[in-house]
């Protein structure tokens, strides 16, 4: 018997002695899975944030875009042209580069501009607006640096947009070729630059929007479109500048150039 009852209370010895171990497993396990659900959701949520900055807020700026190209264009007072009646592009309204008409300063958030670039696509046309702050690129496309030059001006007419979000104005920066043409249209007419080169540099580069870009000193003598973005195209470690020489100037008058009539004409019905 007394074996027996000896027996008995050596197990039940061993059973409370093996119970704190396998609460505290319990507790460890629970606190596992917790933090597994945790990464899991933080997963959830870095994604969806994710997709917001990349889709969902090229769209809404995109919209917002399309809009402020649509009322830029509905002011002007566009030419017969425009309304496929006739198509005049031949280089008879082309203006010699001393007399070209160059817009004075702009309050901040003004929209004076549309910029075409076929490089970028048949349907390309985004809105230049005064200013570089998050309420101008962030919504309306490209913006101008207040003080760089303006659009047919001696000097440096010095752009910036996003990359990626907010409109992915100048995803395709790099894709730029020797020849291709940019077309800078305001209230005045149009102008035309042709792309040179491209350059990597640091945040830091403010001298690529001196008047002669990267020569501070210099005096300049050239008609420059500078456009800078973010470099590479999911990062913001360097920034990627392309240059243009500006090439000609047409009166609004005497109807858009020929590589982009058609783009001027869609934008105007849709204007109308």
């Amino acid at each position: 018997m007394t074996e027996s009852g000896g027996s008995i209370a050596v197990a039940r010895r061993d059973r409370s002695a093996r119970r704190p171990a396998r609460r505290r497993r319990g507790v460890f396990q629970t606190l596992v899975q917790v933090f597994g659900e945790l990464l899991i959701t933080a997963g959830i949520l870095l994604l969806l944030f994710v997709a917001w900055e990349l889709w969902w807020t090229n769209i809404e700026s995109n919209a917002k875009q399309e809009e402020a190209v649509e009322n830029f264009i509905a002011d002007l007072e566009l030419p017969p042209t425009l309304t496929g009646e006739t198509n005049n592009n031949d280089d008879g309204g082309t203006v010699a580069a001393e007399n070209v008409p160059v817009l004075g300063g702009l309050p901040a958030g003004e929209t004076f501009a549309v910029v075409y670039v076929p490089r970028f696509g048949e349907d390309y046309t985004r809105p230049v607006t005064s200013g570089v702050g998050t309420a101008v690129l962030d919504n309306l496309g490209l913006g101008h640096y207040p003080e760089t030059g303006m659009p047919g001006a001696v000097g440096n007419f010095a752009l910036a947009g996003h990359r990626q979000t907010n409109g992915a104005v100048l995803d395709n920066i790099h894709t730029f070729v020797p020849g291709d043409r940019i077309y800078v249209q305001t209230r005045e007419g149009y102008y035309t630059y042709v792309y040179r080169n491209t350059q990597i540099v640091l945040p830091n580069r403010v001298d690529v929007l001196a008047p002669v870009p990267t020569q501070p000193d210099a005096e300049p003598v050239e008609r420059i479109l500078t456009l800078t973005s973010c470099n590479p195209r999911f990062g913001s470690q360097e920034r990627i500048i392309a240059y243009a020489v500006m090439e000609s100037f047409r009166p609004l008058d005497a109807g858009p150039p020929e590589g982009i009539a058609s783009q001027v004409y869609e934008a105007a019905e849709g204007a109308a």
